[in-house]
Parts: structure tokens; sequence; C-alpha cells
């Protein structure tokens, strides 16, 4: 008995090879070819070599007589299994025998037929949205209903687009004639005294003393006055000594002018004392920015008037996980305001604005806007020689006087400067 054994040949594996030598195999979507060697196979890759997406691309053109085949390995009609798996091609020789082994990546071979437009079909297709399209698909084969109300749809739209280019129109035409730098300073203005509106003291601008435009008990209630006593009577009994300390800290000089002084009738002074209590927690909780648990301990501040400048000037936020209470930009205009409100019933229906704002810690343009808005009748400081103007501070003033002043937005307009 004869045994016959097969061949061996050894694997010999080729070294690190590029994307260019790389074997092909090809298979054809529509069948087998029989006449393999009458095809004339091409090879085109991409130019641009430093992308390295665009780099590996091929695509492989087969051309016969009849017909002609292309194949790539990028876009929809790749094969998705050269991105799965790995090939290989083992090329035997047959003298030596060892099988050297390439690496290899598959075509699908396609016919192409000379006139077909798919790509530009498919790429007129993109530039509809899908309103378009659905639309379309009404025109041809929508009941007589969608039609109807596809055509109604449509008239709606060119007359908003008629409404648009009007108002577009006018916009312009109110453009040209004030300008736009005029425009946006008188947003920018209107919108400024909307929000600082927002944060008055409640008004009654038709009232019959200027007393009652701006209540007492709207500032404090006949409760949180009662709550104020024992404070006030701390603020009354304050020595010289102490009030030159509190003139030296700075930061309560209005405080401070009350209480040199104090009216000698005892309900006056005690609604002096309660009321410049009140104001130096106001002037206190201006120049802070978020308020810990401890504020206003140290003056002894009722629990029920802490609540109320919890609860009225200050804005709840959640940071490092708990809730804090922040004094925010709009919050310092609403304490400017209750504070000015405030040493008007104070000082006499009067107030001085160059303390207020330099206690506050705000500019004075900005307490003089707060009193603007408020409708005050504003006290300037009469113009001085140089020589004479070095001794002296000038403060400016504001009054409550009925009927309110209503000031223009536009009036004493200030210039910006352009930026370049």
């Amino acid at each position: 008995m004869t045994t016959t054994m097969a061949a061996s040949c050894s694997l010999v594996c080729c070294g690190e090879e590029r994307d260019s030598d790389k074997a092909v195999i090809v298979q054809f979507s529509n069948g087998r070819v029989k006449n393999a060697d009458k095809l004339d196979f091409t090879m085109y890759k991409n130019t641009d070599e430093s992308n390295p997406r665009k780099k590996s691309r091929r695509i492989l053109v087969a051309e016969s007589d009849r017909l002609s085949y292309v194949g790539n390995n990028f876009g929809t009609g790749s094969l998705k299994c050269n991105n799965l798996c790995q090939y290989y091609v083992g090329v035997l020789n047959k003298q030596t025998m060892q099988m050297e082994v390439h690496s290899a990546q598959l075509f699908n071979m396609q016919p192409h037929i000379p006139g077909e437009t798919t790509d530009s079909a498919k790429a007129q297709d993109t530039t509809l949205t899908y309103r378009d399209k659905v639309d379309s698909l009404i025109e041809a084969f929508g009941t007589n209903k969608q039609k109807r109300a596809l055509s109604s749809r449509r008239l709606n739209q060119v007359g908003s687009d008629t409404l648009q280019q009007a108002v577009a129109k006018a916009a312009n035409t109110v453009i040209d004639q004030k300008g736009l730098e005029a425009l946006q300073q008188e947003v920018a203005e209107t919108e400024s005294q909307a929000e600082l509106a927002l944060h008055l003291p409640p008004c009654t601008a038709d009232a019959d003393k200027p007393e009652n435009v701006y209540a007492f008990d709207d500032l404090l209630s006949p409760v949180e006055f009662g709550a104020l006593e024992q404070a006030g009577s701390k603020m009354a009994a304050l020595t010289p000594e102490e009030l030159q300390k509190m003139r030296d800290d700075g930061g309560r000089l209005c405080v401070v002018k009350l209480l040199e002084s104090m009216p000698t009738a005892s309900d006056t002074r005690d609604k002096t004392s309660r009321g410049a209590f009140y104001l130096s927690l106001l002037l206190n909780l201006a120049r802070q920015k978020s308020i810990s648990r401890k504020f206003g301990q140290e003056e002894g501040c009722p629990r029920i008037i802490l609540n109320k400048l919890m609860k009225t000037f200050t804005v709840e936020t959640f940071n490092n996980g708990r809730i804090q209470n922040m004094v925010s930009s709009s919050m310092r205009a609403k304490l400017a305001a209750y504070s000015l409100a405030l040493l008007l019933h104070l000082g006499h229906m009067t107030a001085d604005l160059t303390l207020l704002h330099r206690d506050l810690g705000i500019t004075e343009a900005k307490i003089i806007e707060v009193a603007k808005s408020m409708g005050l009748t504003l006290i300037r400081p009469a113009r001085v020689k140089s020589d004479e103007a070095g001794l002296r501070d000038d403060h400016s003033q504001a009054s409550l006087v009925l009927p309110l002043v209503k000031y223009d937005q536009f009036m004493e307009r200030r210039k910006r400067k352009k930026m370049h």
C-alpha cells in the first residue's frame, strides 16, 4: 500500500506594507465575470496625501468592451467589512514552496451606465427641506382638503413676508431720520429707567402732602418700627466720641449727620433714632456681596428686621451645595432708592446725595439717576471761583416737592466716547 503525502510549504510574512502595496480582491454585484482576462483594471487614489482620512481612499475601475464597473473603499457603496476585518492574500512560489502573505482590501464592483444622474438627483433632493418634500407629495398625491390647506398656508406666508418687508422699510426710515446711535442710546436709557422703576418704593404721585408720596409705613411697617425701640434707644444714647469714631470709620456719614442734629421733641427724636439704625443697616447691606448668618447680630438687629432685609434686598443663589443670599447690582439700586426715601422722612424732605452715594459705595451719577426716577427736585451747589472751591466741599441735595418733577430721559445726555 502506497501513501501519498501532500507537499508542504512555509509561510513568509512580508514586511510593513503601505496602502498602495495592498492586494486587491474584487467582487461583482451583478454576478460572476466569465472572461476576467478581458477586463482592464485601473486604480485611482486621492491626491490629498496630508489628510489622514482622504489619503487611503481608492477608486477601482474595471473596463470591458460592453460595460464598465466601478468600486471604491469609501462612501455609501463601499464594503463595511474593510473596517471590521483584516484580509490577507497568499501567493505561492512553487519553486521555493514559500507562500508570501500580503494585506488585501475588498472592492464591490458595480456596473456603471453612462448617462446616469444619480448623484445630481441626490444633490438636488438634499437641498429640499422636509416641509418642501411634504408639500411636493401633497401637490402630487394629496386630497382636496390637504391641497386647500397647503394653498391657504402659502397665502398666509406671502402675507407675513409682506408685513415683514413693510416693518423693515419703516424701521429703515426711522433709522435714517434719527440715526442709529441716537436710537441705541434711546433704547438703552429707556431700558435703564424701566429697570430702575421696578426697584423704587411704593409711590403715590397724586398725594396731597410730600410725606405721603413715599409713605413711611411702606418703608417700615408699624410692627417693624416697634421692634426697633431698643436699637433706637442705643442710637440716641451714643456719645460724641462714639459718633466721631463712626465718622472716622466711614460708610455711615448720613447716620452720623442725623444723630448730630437730633430733634428735641420725644416723638420726633424717637423716630429719627430708629430710622437712623435702620438706615445704618441698609448702608451696611449695600456694601456686602454675600450675606452671612451673623449679619446684624453685633448691632442687635431684631429678627423681624433681618428677615425683611433678606427678603426685600437680597436674591437667593445656590452655591457649593447651599443657599446663599447675595446683593446684586439691581438690589443695590433698590437699596439706594429706599435709603433716599428714608432720608427724606428723617431730614424734612431733603437729603444729601453726596453723603449718600459715598456711604452706599456707588457713583454720584447713579444716585442722581435714582433721585430723578423718584421725581425729586435736585439742588446743585452754586459755582464758585477756583480758589474758593478748594476751601469748601460742595454737596448735591435732593428734595421732595409737589408736584413731582418729570425729567426728560434725553435731557442732559452725556456723549459716549467712541472706541476705535
